[in-house]
């Protein structure tokens, strides 16, 4: 009896700056994907609670400094992220990853870590690095609104050159995040039903006379 293949195995990434409407999205992605098991990982760097406890012990937080914090936590959790993702037969959705800091470390004009560069090619790669292309002033405008954050629009800005300047940027899906959060949870469906497909399509080769 031939074996059914499982399509909706898939790992997907998503990157953005801040206010590009990713976590949103990926919640939201979870409900277009009806009967299929869905997984969401945050691969966070600490960096808002980092800078909340120096800004409330007052502790000078130079940014070479707060970068090997935010850093090691991202390390961490990106880590232990794909650990729970290889023991899941879903979709695997990961918000954020290592390509994150290195953004953030050209942004801030860091050397980029070869140490990090490594660790990213020898984790599991994902069937699809999905970028929300947004302008800093669109996702500046969205912080705002929230009213949870404090983020800088150069900043912002800086961080998003900081994603075009990577070497793996031309490879990423780039996705219109800036038309709003339904528009980017469709996008991001269509994207995983693609992945999807393609694994669906290798499934026989695989299977064949099991």
């Amino acid at each position: 009896m031939t074996q059914r293949a499982i399509p909706e195995q898939a790992l997907i990434v998503l990157l953005g700056i801040d206010g590009a409407g990713k976590s949103t999205a990926a919640k939201e992605v979870e409900k277009l994907l009806h009967g299929t098991p869905v997984l969401v990982l945050g691969n966070y760097s600490g960096r808002k609670t980092i800078l909340a406890l120096a800004q409330r012990f007052k502790v000078p937080l130079p940014v070479h400094v707060s970068d090997v914090l935010e850093t090691a936590v991202r390390v961490f959790n990106v880590l232990l992220n794909h650990r729970r993702a290889a023991r899941f037969g879903g979709v695997v959705i990961m918000d954020r990853h290592l390509y994150c800091q290195l953004a953030l470390r050209k942004a801030r004009g860091i050397r980029r870590s070869r140490a990090l560069s490594t660790l990213l090619r020898l984790l599991p790669q994902a069937q699809a690095v999905v970028y929300f292309d947004i302008t800093a002033e669109q996702a500046h405008e969205r912080i705002t609104l929230r009213g949870e954050d404090q983020e800088n629009l150069g900043d912002l800005e800086k961080f998003r050159m900081g994603y075009a300047g990577l070497p793996w940027y031309p490879g990423f899906i780039l996705l219109d995040a800036g038309t709003g959060i339904q528009s980017s949870a469709a996008q991001l469906k269509q994207v995983i039903a693609s992945v999807t497909a393609r694994a669906e399509a290798l499934a026989p080769a695989a299977t064949h006379g099991q």
